[in-house]
Parts: C-alpha cells; sequence; structure tokens
C-alpha cells in the first residue's frame, strides 16, 4: 500500500514594518505551526523565535552584493520545500502585496497546483508616517494617496510611472525603495511642475528605536539626507501631509527613545526584558552572559517533590520567575500538576514571579512589599507563624544563604532546594568593549547578582568605570555584587522587578 505524501502549503506573510510586536495575530499563528521559514532580510528576525525549534529556517536577502539571493532562487525553494510536504511561511517584510513580489511568488504556486494564503501585514508606508505623526490623509490637505515603488524591474523599458500626473496631484506620494534614486525622483516632480518648495520627508527604519526622520522641501531633500547620512530602508513622503505638527510626534517623544541599553540576562529573560525595552522607545542590545540550567533531575530535587507529594510541606517559597517556569517543566515530565501543592501555602519574592506562578493557575497567598530575599523572610514571619514550619525553598542553586537563616531564625524547618544554576555563557565581547569606550551605549543593567559577575568576566571594569556608560541594577543584592567587583552604579530599581529597573533609568532623562 502505498503512503500517503502530506500536501505542502505556502503562507505569505507580511512581518510588518520592523517592530515584530506590529505582525498580525494571524501572521503570528501561522509561524508557529510553520516546518519551514523562508524570509526576507527586511523581517525583524526576533519573529523567528516564535516558530517552533526545529523549523527549517532560510534567509533569502535581496540587496546588491554576492549574499544576494535571486527571485528565480526564491520560487524554486517555494516549490521545492512545498513538494516535500512543508508546511511552509514565506516572511516577508511590510505588506507582501506592497512591492513584495507576492504576484511572482503566487503565480508559480498556482502554476505548481500549490495551495496558498496571503496573510496580510502593516505596509511599511504606513507604519512610518503613523510613527512619525505625518498623517497621509486628512479633509483639509489630503484625500489621496498612492503608493510608488522608487526602483522599478530591472532591465525595464519604459516607466509605469505617470512623472506628469505624480508632479500634478493634490494628495500624498508615498516612495518604497527610494533612497537609491532619490535624485531622480524629485528631480523628475520637479521637471513636471511640481513646486520645489513642496513639504518633503524621508523615514528611516521606521517604527524601531533606530528611527531617523529628515523633513525638507522637496528641492533640498535629497541633499539634506545626504548630509544626515540616511541610508535604506526608508520611506519618502511628498506633499502637505510631509509639513506635520511636531507634537504628532509621540514615538520619539519616549523617555528612552533611541537609547542603547545592554541587557544581560540568559536568553530568554533577554528577549522578554528587549521587549520591555522597545515598548518604550529604547534600542535593546544582547549580551547573553548565562545560560540557565535546572537541575530538576537530581536526587534532591526529586526527593523534595515525593515530600511535597506526602503534604509535608507547609509553605513553598518561589523566589524567582525562572525557578516557577522550571518547577512545572519538570511537574510535567514527571506526570504530575498543580494538585501536588496540596495545602501546602504558596509564597513568591515578587510581582514578576507571583504572575508567573499565575501563569500556572496558581495565586500566590504571600507577597512581600519589597522584592527581596531578606525581605521576603522578614515579612513572612510577621505575617504567619513560622514555628515548627516545613519550609521548601525552590530556588538557584548560586543565591545567597541569608533567606535560609532568616527562615530558620523564626524557627522554620527548611529544605533548600536547588531547581537550576547558571552557567557562564561564552560570549565574544570585543565589540561591546569597542562600543562603550567609543560611548556608544547608554546603559548596561543587571537583574541578577549572576549576571553582573559573569558579564564582567568578559568586560574590563575600568571600560566602565572611565567611560560615559551608566549601571543600572535591579536592586539592593545585585548593587552589592556590582559593589564587591568595583563598579559604579548610577541608579538601583525602587522595586526590584524589570518594570522598575526601567523606571528608574527613565526619571534619569525626565
Amino acid at each position: 500500500m502505498k503512503s500517503v505524501v502530506k500536501k505542502g502549503f505556502v503562507y505569505l506573510v507580511g512581518a510588518g514594518p520592523g517592530r515584530a510586536d506590529l505582525i498580525t495575530v494571524r501572521g503570528a499563528e501561522v509561524l508557529r505551526f510553520a516546518d519551514c521559514v523562508i524570509y526576507d532580510k527586511l523581517a525583524n528576525p526576533a519573529l523567528l523565535n516564535l516558530a517552533p525549534k526545529n523549523a527549517e529556517i532560510i534567509s533569502v536577502p535581496k540587496r546588491t552584493g554576492g549574499d544576494s539571493v535571486t527571485q528565480k532562487e526564491i520560487n524554486r525553494l517555494l516549490i521545492e520545500k512545498a513538494s516535500e510536504g512543508k508546511t511552509i511561511v514565506r516572511l516577508k517584510g511590510g505588506d507582501p502585496c506592497i512591492f513584495g513580489r507576492c504576484a511572482e511568488e503566487t503565480a508559480v504556486l498556482a502554476d505548481a497546483g500549490i495551495d496558498f494564503e496571503i496573510v496580510p501585514g502593516v505596509t511599511a508606508g504606513i507604519a512610518a508616517a503613523d510613527y512619525t505623526g505625518i498623517l497621509l490623509t486628512d479633509r483639509l490637505y489630503s484625500s489621496q494617496v498612492v503608493f510608488v515603488t522608487g526602483q522599478e524591474a530591472e532591465g525595464k523599458q519604459q516607466s509605469n510611472i505617470d512623472w506628469n500626473w505624480l508632479a500634478k496631484s493634490q494628495g500624498t506620494i508615498v516612495f518604497y525603495m527610494g533612497m537609491g534614486n532619490l535624485d531622480s525622483i524629485t528631480g523628475r516632480l520637479m521637471e513636471n511642475g511640481m513646486a520645489v518648495d513642496t513639504p518633503a520627508a524621508v523615514v528611516a527604519d521606521a517604527t524601531l528605536p533606530t528611527q531617523r526622520v529628515v523633513k525638507a522641501s522637496l528641492g533640498r531633500l535629497s541633499k539634506k539626507c545626504k548630509e544626515e547620512k540616511i541610508e535604506p530602508p526608508a520611506i519618502v513622503i511628498i506633499g502637505a501631509a510631509a509639513n506635520s505638527d511636531a507634537r504628532l510626534d509621540w514615538f520619539t517623544k519616549k523617555p528612552l527613545f533611541g537609547k542603547n541599553i545592554v541587557v544581560t540576562r540568559d536568553a530568554g529573560g533577554n528577549a522578554a526584558f528587549a521587549a520591555k525595552i522597545i515598548s518604550r522607545g529604547g534600542n535593546p542590545i544582547e549580551f547573553t552572559t548565562m545560560e540557565i540550567r535546572p537541575l530538576t533531575e537530581s536526587n534532591e530535587f526529586l526527593r523534595a517533590v515525593a515530600r511535597l507529594h506526602r503534604a509535608e510541606f507547609d509553605w513553598v517559597i518561589f523566589t524567582s520567575a525562572n525557578g516557577v517556569s522550571i518547577f512545572f517543566e519538570a511537574l510535567q515530565r514527571l506526570g504530575k500538576d498543580a494538585r501536588i501543592f496540596g495545602s501546602a501555602r504558596i509564597a513568591a519574592i515578587g510581582s514578576e514571579t507571583a504572575a508567573m506562578l499565575s501563569e500556572f493557575g496558581i495565586k500566590a497567598d504571600f507577597v512581600p512589599t519589597v522584592f527581596t530575599g531578606e525581605q521576603l523572610g522578614k515579612q513572612l514571619m510577621c505575617f504567619t507563624n513560622l514555628q515548627d514550619k516545613k519550609v521548601l525553598l525552590l530556588r538557584s542553586q548560586l543565591a545567597s544563604m541569608e533567606l535560609v537563616e532568616i527562615l530558620e531564625q523564626a524557627g522554620a524547618d527548611v529544605l533548600d532546594a536547588a531547581i537550576y544554576t547558571a552557567i557562564a555563557q561564552k560570549s565574544e565581547s570585543g565589540w561591546l568593549i569597542e562600543r562603550i569606550s567609543r560611548g556608544e551605549i547608554d546603559w548596561l543593567t543587571f537583574a541578577s547578582p549572576s549576571s553582573a559577575r559573569m558579564f564582567f568576566e568578559k568586560v574590563p571594569i575600568g571600560v566602565v568605570n572611565s567611560g560615559t556608560v551608566k549601571v543600572a541594577s535591579i536592586g539592593p543584592t545585585t548593587s552589592e555584587q556590582l559593589k564587591n567587583l568595583g563598579v559604579r552604579i548610577d541608579v538601583t530599581a525602587g522595586e526590584h522587578i524589570i518594570d522598575g529597573l526601567l523606571d528608574a533609568i527613565e526619571k534619569t532623562h525626565l
């Protein structure tokens, strides 16, 4: 009996204009079950994290130079992978059908009898306007918008662009891929009668913390962009809309806009931290210092789980969100769930840890008002009588003994079970040392003593202390580690969570 070969399917997905979180819900959904992702250079690489770990990832940059992939090669790849029965996401910057060669790719798929779906995306022209307060339409000055390519097909004998009509239009003109031909674009418009003083703007790196805007008259736009060293990717906007009200430029007014902020946690923690920085307008620079390694296969942990299952503990304490997620991953592997806690009460060191518990359906019985191990111990002993109570402490192998000592002084019988540890990550640091030395880094952030210690095993303390870069610590325990290393600290978070750390940094820029 012949085996049935799975039929391939292709999703042509708009990745959005730059920011990873501007992808559509549908776009994110199909990425999560893709067997293969074929992505353009303009698609944010962070979106690849949505794909399954075993998905095949293929980069198809289309640029001038040796690393460029031709459209013919991309078409061949789509047919080849679909013929293998794979579910493919063709991830394209912006919207796939706005100057994205979607017509060619769908035609090839249709000819080959391969089913496909087009998933719209936020196109760069709209995003560039929205993120700069340039309103493309307004009943007072523009009732029409036209999108135009600034780079027509190679070898094309005659242009399809009606320059005479564009030059006389009363609406807004948005050029894509126009930086390489900006002199020609502005020249053709003026040759066909558009006024030299027509408002114009160029938006580079739209929606990203590196976004830049140049405004000038049509006649001076190209020269000013050269002076400002504006490079692609960029969108050109011409018409009355470009003369926008500066008060509407909401994105660049964010307190951390354009600030280069180094995050030094593990890979997963860095990704979550980076997303928070981006939401505040900052530019996260990931420098992974460590790897979180579970210890949940150790005999110590398995004995602790067995005792928890026998209802031997009165309290279970979690001191990090990492600890919570690792614990529940281990429970799932062991075929158990939250019912293992029985009547035991649960304490969390802070709001982030409590939030992670809530994701598993657990509401913490106690969270201190100050998120440190010392305050967790002291406030818990005021909250409840710990005399002769059995306490299971699930935390990092590298944690200090301060919390254990406080709990034991209150009369508790404490089992300190290490469920994970942090291993130093091998990271090339030369590029970061150079950027710090050149004054290109605004902030270094440290969210744990381990990240601080492992960071300065790779980066000389003198480079940091003698430079313009500032250092931010999440709390007193981390600050103590930094001080012991001899590092100058500029701010310590008042609320010892990531949002508190960013709040502290923001206050220095207000």
